[in-house]
């Protein structure tokens, strides 16, 4: 069989385990939550009579037993029905569909920027290492990675929005005006602080990992070797370093998915951005079950495609590994 139709299957089984252990550990901690889905949605001062709560109870299934609960609910996901949100009052698919996009969005511009940002910067460190630019940039980062991400995004709120005033205070969009006039600038405009806050938290990881790879990199054998060749400091880092720190970096920043989702929800709730965070809050606070375990499975789902696509490319960066071959460029050197 060939070779990539085996790693399809593969990641196709994995992702399937994957959805199934999420579906069930998520349905587990939900369905034994303290706060009781039926008084979240009809209040706790509500005039309903106990013959009406029974109806409603009945009708969403509350008196199954949780075995019967959970293959009811899957059997609803694979026709497609993913139930009704209780916080919103809408279809849980079109709740995760419209706060998704507000998230993907901020998701990608913190992933991109941060892992540009921080590669350059561990690069600049690397070979600078011991400078006073390296020691400023690691201290940097070992203080925010030690800080959670809510203080900081505080932090960046008051001295950016409320002293500055160079961004807004939070929302997705300006308070107040019609969505018919908002534009693609007031947009990016209100994203601006958020992505900023996250950009800054991401990068240490990615910029620690490449400064320190660089430094392994730059004080091996056949670094050595390319100096003693007559190679100055570009050649070396363009010819040898990039080629050896490239693969790792695409490893650390693709493993931050995760990480960067869980940030992103704190941030949200922050900056009081509209996107999946918020709707992950508000869902929890109102035992929201629909939409908690949607939102489980979509955010599972989103974090297995950045590792696999970082599977994908690996062998785009490195042919070698496509091949099945491990070699380094170290092992060529001391060959000769």
């Amino acid at each position: 069989m060939n070779k990539r139709i085996k790693n399809a299957i593969f990641e196709s089984v994995r992702m399937i385990l994957l959805l199934i252990a999420v579906s069930i550990i998520a349905f587990l901690l939900i369905i034994n939550s303290p706060i009781d889905p039926l008084t979240s949605y009809v209040g706790p001062e509500s005039t309903l009579s106990q013959e009406a709560r029974e109806e409603i109870a009945e009708h969403w299934g509350l008196y199954d037993t949780p075995a019967e609960r959970f293959f009811s609910w899957v059997g609803n996901i694979l026709k497609g029905d993913w139930g009704d949100s209780i916080t919103y009052k809408r279809p849980v698919k079109d709740v995760i569909s419209e706060r998704f996009g507000y998230s993907f969005g901020l998701m990608a511009c913190t992933w991109v920027i941060s892992g540009v940002l921080g590669f350059i910067v561990g690069i600049i460190c690397g070979m600078r290492e011991g400078g006073w630019f390296d020691r400023l940039m690691k201290s940097f980062c070992l203080m925010v990675k030690s800080a959670p991400t809510f203080w900081i995004g505080l932090l960046f709120l008051v001295i950016f929005a409320v002293e500055l005033k160079l961004f807004p205070i939070g929302m997705a969009v300006p308070l107040g005006k019609p969505a018919s006039e908002v534009t693609f600038f007031d947009r990016l405009y209100h994203m601006a602080l958020p992505v900023i806050t996250l950009s800054v938290i991401s990068m240490s990881d990615i910029m620690l990992y490449t400064r320190q790879k660089l430094i392994e990199i730059i004080n091996s054998d056949f670094i050595l070797y390319a100096r003693a060749r007559g190679e100055n400091e570009k050649q070396i880092v363009m010819r040898h370093v990039m080629r050896n720190i490239a693969l790792p970096a695409i490893t650390v920043q693709f493993a931050s998915f995760s990480e960067l989702f869980g940030g992103m929800a704190l941030a949200e709730n922050v900056f009081s951005y509209p996107g999946i965070g918020t709707a992950t809050t508000a869902a929890a606070i109102n035992a929201d079950v629909p939409l908690l375990l949607g939102i489980a499975v979509c955010s599972a789902v989103f974090v297995f495609a950045g590792n696999l696509m970082a599977n994908i490319l690996y062998g785009v960066f490195d042919p070698r590994i496509k091949e099945g071959v491990v070699t380094y460029e170290h092992t060529h050197a001391h060959s000769h």
